[in-house]
């Protein structure tokens, strides 16, 4: 990034918590549309956020990695503001925990007799673990 770019505000805010709040030179996202990138002087989007990694690079070279689920991305000025259902570190990611939630999810949705089930919640929740267990293998 060259002297005369500014740097990016990135923000990962969830339900419980700001996860993340600092500059950064670039962001990569995952849209529902597919991988979305940011620099500088980005023009103003809003876009829906599907579950997967967040990346970003910080002025001085150090790399972000954060798994994001389902939410907004605002991109204003030289700030971007990703609105999330959960987020976490790739360091933190239980992969036991995944493991467990994935197979949860699957049990529900193979249990196609019990009305009380809520498909699309479970689909996500299936998603969710999936994408935790992929991301914990490679950390």
């Amino acid at each position: 990034m060259s002297d005369s770019s500014p740097p990016l505000t990135l923000s990962i805010v969830s339900p419980e918590e700001t996860l993340l709040e600092t500059t950064v030179s670039k962001v990569q996202f995952p849209g529902t549309n597919g991988l979305m990138g940011v620099l500088p002087r980005h023009a103003q989007l809003v876009s829906t956020t599907d579950s997967g990694m967040l990346r970003a690079v910080t002025n001085t070279g150090e790399n972000i990695e954060i798994l994001i689920h389902d939410g907004f991305a605002d991109v204003t000025g030289n700030s971007v503001v990703v609105l999330t259902r959960s987020a976490e570190k790739v360091d933190d990611i239980d992969l036991e925990r995944a493991r467990s939630s994935a197979d949860r999810a699957k049990k529900r949705l193979e249990s196609k007799k019990d009305s009380a089930i809520d498909v699309a919640r479970a689909n996500a929740s299936l998603r969710r673990a999936l994408m935790r267990e992929k991301y914990a293998k490679n950390s």
